[in-house]
This record gives structure tokens, sequence and C-alpha cells, in this order.
């Protein structure tokens, strides 16, 4: 894959996913080219890639647009998304060793040591980063690809909505404190290796943003 191909595309889905482009604005070819650096080809080619991850829609013979966003959306996704992590969980506890507890632990460790910066997006990017390589963690001892290439997906699908739930959590002392709270209580159900109570928990866990970004998006013009 060129060069030009593979810095457009993480550059133009950071973009879709933070809002720099709204749902429903159509991505204008001139507009891409200066501010991404690149030709026609290379920007197509992220832009069929960000397609195929639900994050824009082609319009036919007619250009691109970024896909829409929905409450109804979002429920569906995070419910699939629950529902699966909390398998995960249940199955790296049955099947997770020592080492994959000590990995966990030390994402956790990780993640509790992040301080506040001055800059708010590197705060944002720094603590989810080490979120995400927690929850990665955890699940990881399910030893089962093709159930975590499932997840990947779903992750990618949430993370606009997502972004609406960081931006409001990451600059939140209650808020952090509270997932904090979620993280430990999910932490000592792995340690106690109680697959039941860690896969309700991780149920819950997940389902926790739903209400702020569904406020969030009904505060939207775009949906």
């Amino acid at each position: 894959m060129p060069n030009q191909v593979i810095d457009a595309y993480p550059k133009l889905k950071r973009d879709i996913i933070r809002g720099i482009y709204v749902p429903g604005e159509k991505l204008l070819m001139s507009q891409l080219k200066s501010r991404y650096g690149c030709g026609v080809g290379p920007l197509r080619e992220a832009l069929t890639r960000l397609i195929g991850e639900h994050l824009v829609t082609g319009i036919s013979q007619r250009g691109y647009r970024v896909a829409s966003m929905s409450i109804a959306e979002l429920d569906a996704i995070y419910d699939a998304r629950a529902e699966l992590e909390s398998l995960l969980i249940r199955l790296a506890i049955e099947r997770g060793d020592d080492e994959w507890e000590a990995a966990v632990l030390a994402r956790a460790h990780t993640l509790g040591k992040v301080d506040r910066v001055q800059d708010g997006e590197e705060m944002l990017e720094r603590w989810d980063t080490r979120h995400q390589a927690l929850h990665d963690a955890m699940v990881a001892g399910c030893h089962c690809q093709p159930l975590l290439q499932s997840r990947a997906a779903l992750f990618d699908q949430a993370q606009r909505y997502r972004h609406l739930w960081l931006r409001q959590t990451v600059f939140s002392e209650q808020a952090l404190a509270d997932k904090q709270r979620e993280h430990q209580a999910l932490l000592d159900t792995i340690l106690a290796r109680d697959a039941r109570a860690a896969s309700q928990l991780m149920r819950e866990h997940l389902m926790t943003p739903v209400p702020i970004i569904r406020e969030r998006l009904q505060e939207q013009d775009w949906i």
C-alpha cells in the first residue's frame, strides 16, 4: 500500500471520529487533497477503507459523505459490544493463566498513573490509549482470535460515539473517579476468578457511557 494511503487513512479517520467532519457532511476531494497532502487515488483508497468501517458512505457517482449517527445505531452497537465483552471476560477468566493476570494488573497500574497535563487533547489521548490497553489485556486471555476480531470491528463502529463520551469523562474528576472504581471492581472479580460476576460487571461497565452519549446526540442538529 502506498505511503500516501497509509498517511491519509489514519488522519482522515481520526478527524471523522473527533467530529472535524460532522455526520452527513460531504467530503470534497479538493479540500481533502489540501488538508492531507495527497492525490485523488490515495484518498479514494482511504475512503473505501472507511466505508468498510461504517464511517463513510459512498454517494453513487457523486462522491462521499460522513456516515450518519443515530440513537438507534448507538443502542445496537453498544448492546452488541457489551454482550461480546461480557462473554470474552468470562472466557478469559476460565482460560487465562498467571501471565495473563499479571498483564492485566500491569495495564491497570499504568492507567492509574495517568497524570493531568495542560493540553486537553493530549490528556484525552493518553487516558484513552491506556484505557483501551487495559480492556484489551482483560479479554486477551480468552485466546479466541475470531471473537477478538469481531470485538475490534465493533470497536471501530463505536469510536465516534465513544468520543462524545470521552470528552465529558476525561475532563471530569468525578467521572474519572467513577471509572477507576468500576475498573477496580472488575480487577477484584478477575483476581477472584469469579467469571459470572466479572461478566455481569463488564456488561454494566460497557453500558455506562450510553446515557451520556444519547444526551450528547440529542443536543446535535445533525441527527
